[in-house]
């Protein structure tokens, strides 16, 4: 017999919850910036949306548009952000939880200011590289989700 009520949501361990908003920039000719985790950071090597957590009080939106002026030193305007999708993955220590966004305006060049190599892809391209558990899975439905 099915599960029903909060055992059903609760069916495995309790990890604590993180959230991360990440953002699928796109450009004039229809790519993607990804960019690869520098040495000395979880999952090192491994390419990434552009974002980072939500701290306390801020909603998705202004984390990622703090994230992106710190990590790339663009400007964005929350008007500019629109859902996309979002991954929902349990790592061994916590569950993360990731809105992503999609932005096809922003002010300034992106540049990476915390170490990390940048590139832009094709959505079809994205399956040359290795992200994180979290990100696999939206390799495969970008390329719809962006027609």
């Amino acid at each position: 017999m099915p599960t029903t009520g909060p055992e059903a949501v609760h069916a495995g361990p309790t990890h604590r919850l993180l959230l991360v908003a990440a953002c699928v920039l796109l450009d004039n000719e229809g790519r993607i910036l990804i960019g690869k985790r520098p040495p000395g950071r979880s999952l090192a090597g491994l390419w990434e949306f552009p974002g980072g957590k939500v701290e306390q009080g801020e909603s998705p939106e202004h984390a990622l548009i703090r994230e992106l002026a710190e990590e790339l030193g663009i400007d964005i305007a929350p008007a500019d952000l629109s859902p996309l999708t979002f991954a929902s993955h349990s790592y061994p220590d916590f569950h993360l939880l990731m809105p992503l966004f999609l932005c096809k305006r922003w002010r300034g060049e992106a540049t990476p200011h915390e170490g990390q190599e940048l590139a832009w892809v094709k959505p079809t391209e994205l399956a040359a590289y290795a992200m994180p558990p979290a990100d696999e899975p939206l390799k495969a439905v970008l390329p719809s989700l962006l027609r």
